[in-house]
């Protein structure tokens, strides 16, 4: 029996990256892992390397593109008819858009999917989570927050859009809602922390404006694999160090002090009342 063998896992973006690297760890140890993504055939794809190299059966998939919140809806609703149980939610579902794009929504992009998803997606399945107790909730973030501002007068960018400011203000609102969430639940048994998982040679930066490209090829070669960061999330959804601590944000799996405008619980309150009403959860 694996250490997670009682244990039910959903993790987000899990067709490719840490994302794959870390459902296949967690499925060598015991757990039940539900997979999202956006591509039928890639996801059954994910599913399949699961199961071969995590040596489990316990792997199954739900579609959800992140660009429409009527489709994290569904999402949830699906999970719940499947599953009682939620041991380990992780929210790491993320792009990066060289232009400023709309979700289906009206959204800025990118913050729609790196933002408003993990808002969404975690406010509906709190009950169950909440009923799995004790339980963990990932948010991957980014040292990219860094970058990022929270301006609730041009919150969709239309003014001053630029890649890294957009993917900066999305993991801002991360560690921001992470820190929220956790104040919230810290008398329920669930924790909530953020991570950085690395400067990973993924696929996120395919939105990357093409001039930049070439360097991004480059950096590459540097950069941490999909395993390294993988096992970031793992360690933040199973290991005994972090039992019981929750509202951090984590780098080389370390508690970290992300920005100061990432700690200040006023804007993050702000910030949780504006995303209930961009996405009509039940918050």
């Amino acid at each position: 029996m694996g250490k997670l063998s009682d244990k039910t896992i959903l993790v987000t973006g899990a067709t490719s990256g840490i994302g794959l690297e870390a459902s296949v760890k967690l499925a060598g140890m015991g757990a039940e892992l539900v997979l999202v993504g956006r591509n039928q055939a890639r996801l059954d794809a994910a599913i399949a390397q699961v199961k071969e190299r995590g040596k489990t059966d316990l792997a199954s998939g739900l579609l959800c593109d992140f660009e429409e919140l009527s489709q994290i809806r569904t999402l949830a609703s699906e999970f719940k008819a499947k599953h009682k149980k939620l041991h380990v939610l992780i929210n790491n579902a993320g792009l990066v858009s060289d232009t400023r794009r709309l979700s289906k929504d009206g959204y800025e992009l990118t913050f729609a999917v790196n933002h408003l998803g993990y808002f969404l997606l975690t406010t509906l399945l709190l009950d169950v989570i909440v009923a799995s107790a004790p339980a963990r909730i990932v948010n991957v973030s980014s040292v990219g927050h860094k970058r990022g501002g929270m301006d609730f007068d041009d919150l969709m960018m239309e003014k001053d859009y630029s890649i890294m400011k957009a993917y900066g203000r999305s993991k801002l609102g991360n560690i921001m809602f992470t820190r929220e969430l956790a104040e919230r639940l810290k008398d329920k048994g669930v924790t909530v922390n953020a991570l950085h998982p690395g400067g990973v040679a993924t696929n996120i930066w395919t939105g990357a404006p093409w001039y930049g490209k070439p360097l991004i090829a480059i950096a590459k070669l540097f950069m941490d694999t999909p395993e390294e960061g993988g096992d970031r999330l793992v360690y933040l959804a199973e290991s005994d160090e972090v039992e019981g601590k929750t509202g951090g944000y984590y780098l080389n799996n370390r508690l970290t002090e992300p920005t100061e405008l990432a700690r200040d619980a006023g804007v993050a309150k702000k910030l949780w009342k504006k995303s209930e009403e961009l996405t009509q959860s039940p918050g």
